[in-house]
């Protein structure tokens, strides 16, 4: 069948990603004698130089890993909320809802400690290794792509006249960046110069500096710079100028953890997710839910996943967060699933659903029960961030995925404490994070924001295991989407035939997607729209039609426009890696050898 690129394969290594150049730093890391985690640290910090706009030191990431032989770990860079962000503070301001930019919205940034943790704990390569690609491209710059210019000139006069620091680096002579042209960012460089030395002199082996470095965030400069940044008031989503919470003990306390994953099996198929403190048992729920899957490409095959998407979204919204109440096994049960599945009817449904797990009754924020938009919805452009003027931004990420000649996989989305998120630290040359949007105002739901508690996420990797081996890895930025592109994904690849002998990646990415948007957003202003459903329109107009008569509420978006999909795969019995990056966006690739 035809595909806009190959599905890659070789024996050595494979890397897929959302800019090429994380990619190709990556896949020099591998042929360095590095492993997946060496590899996939170097990419991490070179995506916070490529594409600031979604993703940055201060923010987070969700990580799962295969090491070879082995179980597969979630690896959790999910900061929590501060000791001082109470419901009562941020109602005391005459706020509804969590900004979504600005101080008051950062959560204890997570992703730093979580890529030290995984290169100390998993990877054969030193600090200065892992980060000379990253310095590099910040000291001497980076091409910059069509994107970042676009989100830097929709956010150009809050830069100019509240947020300056940021206009800093991203506005020369008062002008976003050009695609292609250079975009250096040296603060940026010297801020990892100056932990790389500090790390140095703490010690001579790889441990011990890794250790150091994982000190300076906490306890050294950075910390420092991170509190003053929380404590200076900023312009935010509310038309106010806010101070955040972030205090000097919330950083120096936090530790990324590592926990088990979520898993479910369905056709041969193990899926492991992060669990109920982000949205990837959503994933798991949508398979729950598929007794019979229609044929693969029918009206009926998209209709019966879209009802499926609004079941396991209704129950995200009940059910989810750091402080969840009901179980993940009844949830994933038959029992519940059986019982579920008789809402999916020949007609669409514009209501939001959770079910009662173990005769629990459901309770949802009042402001997203008021809150429904009934408009027609919006395609978010392929996983990219769709900016308004004052930085509120509706879908985010940057996603990757490497797997090594040893067998070790990875999967990892990395997100958060992108440009348009807080000012630029002036010192560090990144901002602060917003995740706390993502909590609700409103006590006693499992998102509840809470101190010491994570938001729930929409962060969201995947790994796919057959008879207990890992085999896929893959994920997709785009906020609320992920689990609903990451499962017609999965299916694609399940349902569809094998090409040349193993999984036809690049197939089940090209494949025309969707999402539907009936359950409240993650994103600030956390609007509902019910029945609203996005489609490329390459899934055709007897689709199209078919959706329509059954109640479907359907935009139709650019042949191109829904996600931003990575995957790479394993066979075991061969050896045999493969790889496939999404064309959607032109700018992710895969590469290996």
């Amino acid at each position: 069948m035809f595909t806009t690129r190959p599905t890659l394969q070789g024996t050595f290594g494979m890397v897929s990603s959302t800019h090429w150049l994380a990619s190709a730093t990556a896949m020099a890391v591998l042929e360095a004698d590095g492993n997946a985690f060496d590899a996939a640290v170097a990419a991490a910090f070179v995506l916070h130089v490529a594409e600031p706009h979604l993703n940055g030191p201060a923010g987070e990431v969700p990580i799962i890993l295969a090491p070879a032989g082995a179980a597969p770990q979630v690896l959790c860079g999910q900061g929590p909320a501060p000791a001082g962000a109470t419901i009562e503070h941020y109602r005391g301001l005459g706020l509804e809802l969590v900004p979504g930019t600005g101080p008051l919205a950062a959560a204890v940034p997570g992703a730093f400690d979580a890529w030290m943790l995984l290169l100390r704990d998993h990877g054969s390569k030193r600090l200065s290794e892992v980060l000379s690609y990253a310095i590099g491209y910040a000291e001497h710059g980076i091409p910059a792509v069509e994107r970042i210019g676009q989100t830097v000139a929709e956010v150009a006069e809050l830069f100019e006249t509240e947020w300056t620091s940021s206009a800093a680096v991203y506005l020369k002579d008062g002008k976003p960046p050009a695609p292609g042209a250079l975009l250096r960012n040296p603060v940026l460089a010297q801020t990892w110069q100056r932990v790389l030395a500090e790390a140095e002199a703490a010690g001579t082996d790889r441990e011990s500096q890794i250790e150091a470095a994982r000190r300076v965030w906490r306890e050294g400069f950075i910390a420092e710079a991170l509190v003053a940044a929380a404590a200076r008031p900023a312009m935010d989503t509310s038309g106010a100028r806010h101070a955040g919470t972030l205090s000097a003990d919330d950083v120096v306390n936090y530790r990324a953890t590592y926990e088990d994953p979520a898993t479910y099996t369905w056709n041969g198929w193990t899926i492991a997710k992060p669990g109920l403190w982000s949205q990837g048992p959503a994933l798991l729920q949508q398979l729950a839910l598929l007794d019979v899957v229609p044929e693969y490409g029918t009206p009926e095959y998209y209709h019966v996943l879209i009802e499926g998407s609004k079941l396991a979204m209704a129950d995200r919204e009940a059910w989810y967060g750091d402080n969840p109440q009901a179980s993940l096994k009844t949830l994933l049960s038959p029992e519940y699933n059986k019982q579920r599945r008789t809402l999916i009817g020949p007609q669409a449904s514009a209501e939001l659903r959770p079910g009662s797990p173990d005769g629990l009754s459901p309770r949802l924020s009042a402001y997203a029960k008021s809150n429904s938009a009934g408009a027609v919805a919006v395609p978010i452009g392929a996983g990219e961030p769709t900016v308004a003027s004052n930085g509120a931004t509706r879908g985010d990420t940057c996603h990757l995925d490497v797997v090594d000649r040893w067998g070790n996989m990875i999967a990892a989305t990395p997100s958060g404490g992108w440009l348009q998120s807080n000012p630029v630290i002036p010192e560090l040359g990144f901002p602060l994070g917003t995740r706390l949007q993502m909590a609700w105002l409103e006590p006693d739901l499992p998102n509840s924001l809470t101190p010491g508690r994570r938001p729930r996420t929409t962060l969201s990797p995947s790994l796919a295991l057959r008879d207990g081996e890992a085999v896929m890895a893959f994920g997709t930025p785009g906020g609320d989407q992920q689990d609903q592109w990451n499962t017609h994904f999965l299916l694609a690849v399940a349902l569809r035939e094998q090409v040349r002998g193993s999984l036809d990646l690049q197939g089940a990415i090209d494949a025309p997607n969707w999402h539907q948007e009936s359950f409240p957003g993650s994103f600030y202003p956390r609007v509902t729209n019910p029945g609203a459903v996005v489609v490329e329109s390459r899934i055709g107009t007897e689709v199209i039609g078919e959706l329509e008569r059954r109640g479907h509420r359907v935009t139709v978006g650019g042949a191109w426009s829904e996600g931003r999909l990575c995957a790479v795969a394993r066979d075991p019995e061969t050896g045999v890696l493969s790889a496939g990056a999404n064309p959607r966006g032109m700018q992710g690739y895969a590469s290996g050898r």
